[in-house]
């Protein structure tokens, strides 16, 4: 389909991206990221309750300024439908924010450790999460993980920053967890009072599913064969108890 000039115009004024690529780890933790928050949401959602998970797209919070943007490695907008496709979000369109953002960090520091807060502050987001995965125990100018939450007549703070493995989302009411080393390292979600339990991934759950149908077929085989060695030793007991008493009769018949 042809694009009306306007359209285009429109297009070209709001990019859905910069084009600017991102670090493979960056990748890598937000393609796990996204799909584990899309179940985790529909899963613990509400009757009637929806929520979009993003990744990558622009979020536009003012109209006319083509600058006030970001990009968050994933996001979450309360209320807006699963499965559309979202190219870019403005603000202006739906008055919808997003109640959750990550911005997992690259080589840019500055930017995601000072000047994205500040934006995300300015974008309205409830909670933000920054993680970032080449921070070490012993890291002195690197943090782990951020978390800035939104607080009455404050703004956007930062409320907990740690080199631990784990930070809970208020939004989320789960915890945050990084698993894995080095270029390995993933985020996973964390449930229980400590996040000692790890939310699986559909890859896992199906795995699981199909263990405890395996297990449950077995238990079903061994009752059944537990059945079959009770009726067996039922009947050899009954075999037993009636040659007893042919031999018994046998023996009373004998002339004394």
């Amino acid at each position: 389909m042809v694009l009306s000039a306007k359209k285009r115009a429109r297009d070209d004024l709001y990019p859905a991206s910069d084009d600017m690529g991102e670090h493979e780890i960056q990748r890598l933790i937000a393609e796990l990221l996204r799909p584990l928050l899309a179940r985790f949401l529909a899963e613990h959602a509400r009757p009637g309750e929806v929520a979009h998970v993003g990744a990558d797209q622009f979020i536009y919070w003012q109209e006319g300024k083509p600058g006030s943007r970001l990009a968050p490695d994933v996001y979450v907008l309360p209320g807006i439908d699963p499965d559309i496709a979202i190219r870019s979000w403005k603000i202006w369109e739906t008055g919808v924010v997003p109640s959750l953002a990550f911005e997992i960090v690259g080589d840019d520091v500055t930017k995601d450790y000072e000047d994205g807060p500040a934006q995300y502050d300015e974008l309205g987001v409830e909670e933000l999460v920054v993680f970032d995965p080449h921070a070490t125990a012993t890291s002195r100018t690197r943090v782990r993980f951020q978390v800035f939450r939104r607080l009455k007549r404050r703004g956007l703070v930062r409320v907990d920053a740690t080199q631990g493995d784990r930070v809970r989302s208020k939004v989320l009411g789960a915890w945050i967890r990084a698993v894995g080393h080095g270029d390995a390292v993933r985020l996973r979600l964390g449930l229980g009072p400590e996040g000692q339990t790890l939310y699986p991934t559909e890859a896992e759950a199906e795995r699981a599913a199909k263990e405890s149908e395996r297990a449950a077929k077995e238990s079903e085989r061994a009752a059944k064969e537990s059945e079959r060695a009770a009726r067996e030793a039922e009947r050899a007991g009954r075999l037993a108890a009636e040659a007893e008493v042919a031999r018994l009769r046998a023996l009373l018949r004998k002339p004394r």
